[in-house]
């Protein structure tokens, strides 16, 4: 299979993007990019759980949309267009407590004005599912003026 992205990237380089960003706050790293698809980790710790000690549902989203909202940004020419999340829904399957999640994002639909992508999230060291996602991201030009808000 040939590769599906227009911008070529490295793990350490999407990681280098997210210095001083929620991404690098709370621990998720870039770990590879495949022919379509693009994984990181991030960890279960004090930054990641919930009061109850168990992997933040939050936290897990978040890794859902920075892995699609990064894998849709490296699908579009960056000096035209730029792609920022539009919807987002998850399931949460299994609690996690410690250790590290990973998780993968495979394109649904790669159009001209939006992408959906499946995410998968998975405990690391027992390969158990906790968590889908479908993130929706949509396609923004910048050649023309954002709006501007309320």
């Amino acid at each position: 299979m040939s590769p599906i992205w227009k911008v070529e990237a490295t793990p350490s380089a999407l990681n280098e993007l997210a210095r001083g960003t929620m991404v690098e706050a709370i621990g998720i790293a870039f770990t590879e990019i495949g022919p379509d698809y693009i994984r990181a980790r991030m960890p279960v710790d004090h930054r990641t759980r919930q009061y109850l000690g168990m992997l933040h549902g939050g936290a897990s989203v978040a890794l859902a949309e920075t892995i699609a909202s990064t894998a849709s940004n490296l699908l579009v020419d960056p000096q035209t267009h730029y792609c920022v999340g539009l919807e987002i829904n998850a399931n949460h399957l299994r609690a996690v407590k410690e250790g590290y999640v990973w998780g993968e994002a495979r394109p649904i639909h790669i159009g001209r004005q939006t992408h959906v992508w499946d995410v998968r999230i998975y405990q690391e060291d027992t390969h158990s599912l906790i968590a889908i996602a479908r993130h929706t991201v949509i396609v923004l030009s910048r050649l023309t003026k954002p709006e501007k808000f309320g």
